[in-house]
């Protein structure tokens, strides 16, 4: 087997991941290319990868059942939106609702 490249799509395992590698060929029927996913379960050893991330996926002895691989290198971070605290505190004193009002009759 070789290096293949791929996008972690689920790391909520501990010290696992799940990678997708897309791979194209031509299809001699329809004379198009044709994309298919496969997805990999490999070994994350400091739980470093996130969802995003483009990672090196090297061959290695067999884990598990199904996890033979392990992440070699983090070739791209993924970018993770991360809103301010300040700026959501003073919007949120603004947007503030008043109290339902009481039902005593």
């Amino acid at each position: 087997m070789k290096q293949v490249v791929g996008v972690v799509v689920s790391n909520k395992m501990q010290k696992s991941v799940v990678v997708a590698v897309d791979r194209l060929f031509h299809h001699s029927l329809f004379n198009r290319y044709v994309k298919r996913t496969s997805k990999f379960m490999a070994h994350d050893e400091h739980n470093l990868c996130n969802i995003g991330d483009r990672v090196r996926l090297d061959p290695f002895r067999p884990l598990s059942k199904r996890k033979h691989w392990v992440v070699a290198e983090i070739l791209k971070k993924a970018r993770i939106y991360v809103p301010n605290n300040n700026s959501s505190s003073s919007s949120a004193s603004v947007d503030a609702r008043p109290p339902p009002p009481s039902s005593s009759s």
